[in-house]
């Protein structure tokens, strides 16, 4: 339970427990802010009363130095173009400390690696992310659509956007399949088409709409036979 209780801990103090203009300040003020040894007082004590118990002090205190080491380096490194990166890498390296304080005390079974299904679900999961991209785009690479400027249209879109949209569709397609809920994905294929069809309506572009919808079909095909060959 020392993993659970840990990561609980975690959350408050990294989350609810630090409002914006703390970290505004720290942003600001780096090693000279006040509020940096507050937040860091405050997971220290967060994971020594979740813990409960005097002979983990230790624990807490490593919580404490670990976090204010981790939380120096991301002030010290992070900038403007940077600062998205270093709060995942931030948020990893916290969890990987806890994570290993956990295996210390042989919390988790590392056996699971040895578990075929594990590892199967594991493969998929993996392959329906950048590969079935990548394949998916290799694929329509002929296809293209070259863009064309219209008035009133707005054609901008987020970077990489449709990249990481059909990630995440395959994924939830492939855990509907998994828990056998069929349904979802028809739900799935509802909402992209409800969502889609005003764009290409206004578009009025036959071959970019045939793109499309070729793109959207390999991508829910691919995530559809990979859960069937996985059950």
């Amino acid at each position: 339970m020392i993993f659970t209780k840990l990561i609980l801990a975690h959350l408050l103090g990294d989350f609810l427990l630090q409002p914006n203009a703390w970290v505004a300040d720290k942003e600001n003020r780096k090693l000279k802010s006040k509020y940096l040894y507050f937040h860091i007082l405050i997971h220290t004590a967060l994971a020594f009363i979740f813990l409960w118990d005097v002979k983990l002090w230790w624990i807490a205190a490593l919580v404490g130095v670990s976090h204010y080491i981790i939380d120096v380096c991301k002030l010290s490194f992070q900038n403007i173009k940077t600062k998205k990166r270093w709060f995942f890498i931030d948020q990893f390296l916290h969890v990987a400390v806890i994570a290993g304080i956990s295996l210390y005390f042989k919390e988790f079974d590392l056996g699971i690696f040895n578990d075929q299904e594990f590892l199967k679900i594991l493969m998929a999961v993996l392959f329906l992310t950048t590969p079935s991209s990548i394949i998916i785009k290799t694929l329509l690479s002929s296809w293209t659509p070259v863009a064309e400027v219209q008035n009133n249209i707005q054609t901008e879109s987020l970077t990489s956007a449709g990249k990481y949209i059909g990630i995440l569709e395959r994924l939830l397609v492939f855990i509907f399949i998994l828990v056998n809920h069929w349904e979802g994905v028809g739900f799935m294929v509802a909402a992209k088409s409800v969502f889609r069809f005003s764009d290409l309506a206004q578009a009025k572009q036959r071959k970019l709409t045939e793109y499309v919808l070729v793109g959207t079909l390999l991508s829910f095909g691919m995530a559809v036979l990979t859960g069937i060959l996985i059950q």
